[in-house]
């Protein structure tokens, strides 16, 4: 596969961004920095980072061993929950900044919605803000409900151009993807093939794999990229890192597409985090 070959989305804002990423969940320290570095050399650009991942300083590192330019790349990193006031959002995205070792973030997320604190709409305010004084190119949110979506952007008239949430065929989250779809938001999608589940061994997806001769992870994840989801596979292994972005040279029918949605289930959450609920104490 051509580097060239990973096609783009294009945000509401007008800016660009691959439509694949790395995650870089427990992704660290030297062995962090060597695996993500193998993903650029194999064409990855859009690299996914948070605070709360720890690694943010390997991501920067990598990209100064790639010997590439900072604008080659899509870097996006997310906003702990500890930090949701004003004054503490712009001060820890500035430090965000330092940790990577760049100029700007080229997308800016709130990690969670956290509405029992009630702080998400000023820590909305600090995002927009922050893209204002050019900190951030883009800036989103991640694990919004459509309640949260519509109140800051009642509140402050800007829309996000991004929604990260949990997505895959045992949670196929229909309402945050038509959510974001009615709003002109952009849905990526966390832990795309089901984090430790067994939805990589359904007779659907290992069918399907025989059928068009790739694994079960390239299926689900061009199941994603049909519906309009963007994903952000985590991977520490080369080939599947390779595999992971090849899959642009097939399409599944719409059969297909419907069987795997019908895989979702009323409890398909992998850790049953409500975002109405889930507290991020970090």
């Amino acid at each position: 596969m051509n580097k060239a070959e990973i096609p783009f989305r294009k945000l509401n804002d007008g800016n660009l961004i691959p439509a694949i990423g790395l995650g870089t969940y427990q992704i660290r320290g030297g062995a962090g920095v060597n695996q993500i570095l193998t993903a650029i050399n194999d064409g990855y650009r859009l690299l996914d980072t948070s605070t709360n991942y720890d690694s943010e300083g390997a991501v920067g590192e990598a990209i100064r061993r790639s010997g590439m330019p900072r604008s080659e790349f899509f870097v996006t990193s997310k906003l702990p929950g500890q930090y949701h006031h004003y004054e503490d959002a712009l001060k820890i995205i500035q430090e965000s900044i330092y940790r990577i070792g760049a100029e700007y973030l080229d997308l800016y997320l709130i990690h969670w919605p956290l509405p029992k604190r009630g702080l998400y709409s000023e820590a909305w305010q600090a995002l927009v803000d922050a893209q204002k004084l050019g900190l951030v190119k883009s800036i989103g949110v991640s694990n919004f409900l459509p309640e949260h979506l519509d109140k800051i952007i009642d509140k402050t008239g800007v829309t996000p151009a991004v929604n990260q949430v949990e997505m895959h065929p045992y949670w196929i989250n229909q309402e945050s993807l038509d959510a974001d779809n009615e709003r002109g938001i952009l849905t990526e999608a966390w832990s795309p093939l089901g984090r430790g589940s067994d939805a990589l061994k359904e007779k659907i997806i290992t069918d399907l794999s025989e059928k068009y001769h790739k694994n079960a992870g390239q299926i689900i994840l061009r199941w994603h990229y049909q519906r309009g989801i963007l994903p952000i596979p985590k991977s520490s292994s080369l080939d599947h890192q390779r595999q992971n972005i090849d899959i642009f040279d097939f399409s599944l029918t719409e059969d297909e597409m419907n069987n795997i949605n019908n895989l979702n289930r009323l409890d398909g959450r992998i850790e049953n985090q409500d975002p109405n609920e889930y507290e991020e104490f970090n």
